[in-house]
Parts: C-alpha cells; sequence; structure tokens
C-alpha cells in the first residue's frame, strides 16, 4: 500500500507543480539562456533504483566559459549571479519534477549520485539503492551542507529502514520550509565522493 500511494503522491504532485509552475519554467529559461547560461538544461547520468542509470534534469547555473587551451574554466569563475541565486532558491531543481513524473525518482528519497560511486559503498550504505532517489530527503533536512559524506550515507540507510507515507510528508513539510528560508543551500551536482570516506579533509558540501 505504501509504494502505491507514494507513487500516486508523485505522480499528481508533479503534475500539479509542472502545470502551476510552468510560467516559471519558461522565465528562468529565458533568464539564463540571455545571461550566457547554454543549454539551460543541465543532464548528467545517476544511479537510481536498484543501481540503475537514468538522466537528471536540472536548471543549469554555469556558463560553459574556457580558458585558451579550451578547458573549462574553475566552477566558480563559470557560475553568475543568476546561478548562484537558483541554487540558493533551489529553482534549479525543478526540472526535476519531470524524473518524477517518468518513475525514475520519487519526490522523497536519498538523492541521486553519480554512477562512479556504486563501488564504493558499504553494505549497508548499498541499500539506499532499495527506494527511487528524491527530490529532497531525510539527509537533506537533517544537516543538508552540514553533514559529512559518511553522516549523509547513514541517514539515507536510515530512511530506507524507516521509509513510510507520514515520514514522507513530514519530510516534504521540512523541504518546503528550507526552501522558504533559503537555508543551508549546497553546490549538489558537482560534490565529489572521496575515497575515503572517514578522510574529512576530501569531502566537498552536497
Amino acid at each position: 500500500m505504501y509504494k502505491f500511494l507514494k507513487r500516486l503522491e508523485d505522480i499528481i504532485f508533479s503534475l500539479m507543480f509542472i502545470m502551476i509552475f510552468a510560467p516559471v519554467f519558461v522565465i528562468i529559461a529565458i533568464v539564463l539562456f540571455f545571461t550566457g547560461i547554454r543549454p539551460v538544461i543541465f543532464t548528467q547520468t545517476r544511479a537510481g533504483l536498484n543501481g540503475k542509470a537514468f538522466t537528471i534534469y536540472k536548471f543549469c547555473s554555469m556558463t560553459n566559459a574556457r580558458d585558451e587551451n579550451g578547458n573549462l574554466l574553475p566552477d566558480k569563475l563559470r557560475l553568475t549571479k543568476v546561478g548562484k541565486f537558483i541554487r540558493k532558491s533551489s529553482l534549479d531543481e525543478f526540472p526535476q519534477f519531470f524524473n518524477v513524473l517518468k518513475g525514475d525518482m520519487s519526490i522523497v528519497g536519498p538523492r541521486p549520485l553519480l554512477m562512479d560511486y556504486l563501488d564504493k559503498y558499504s553494505p549497508k550504505h548499498a541499500t539506499r539503492h532499495n527506494t527511487k532517489p528524491g527530490i529532497t530527503g531525510l539527509a537533506q533536512v537533517s544537516g543538508r551542507g552540514d553533514l559529512s559524506w559518511q553522516e549523509k550515507l547513514d541517514i539515507d540507510a536510515e530512511y530506507v529502514m524507516k521509509q513510510n507515507f507520514w515520514l514522507d510528508q513530514k519530510i516534504i513539510f521540512l523541504t518546503a520550509l528550507q526552501v522558504v528560508v533559503a537555508r543551508n543551500s549546497h553546490v549538489e551536482s558537482h560534490a565529489k565522493m572521496p575515497d575515503n570516506l572517514n578522510d574529512k579533509s576530501e569531502e566537498n558540501k552536497n
């Protein structure tokens, strides 16, 4: 019953969100295009349910500026003021509702990470792939950018073990509260997991 309710909520919520905020999608795309961010949609392969690859969608927040050798400039030089704003306000996550509608993701679940990380997980952390990845999750409302990789993966495993309909509603509510106050904004798509999860010096915020 839980899986049925979760999928039903995903479909209804994502459809409503896309229809209501369609004008916002268009405005963001136009602003990004005319501020030099092209393409306006960022795509990347991520690990989904059971570790299966899927393509995630986000609004792009950086230009493709390159140096004289054709190499991309550092992120901080390519991140525009508009890009910083859509990240801080979480507007860059909006296209992921299409992932939810397709069934690649859910509203609530562990954040989808790179395929390269699949062989880095402990058996406990690998359980994060026993459910669909989400736009938001227990780790995101439990500290978000303030958590270490080890803590985030521990919380993901905890969510998979405890997940239920009412926990999902609590996470959705807390996420909405965080977005309103723009709390613990982060640069998720470029985070790198360290080879040694206990080496905090190598960790980047997710």
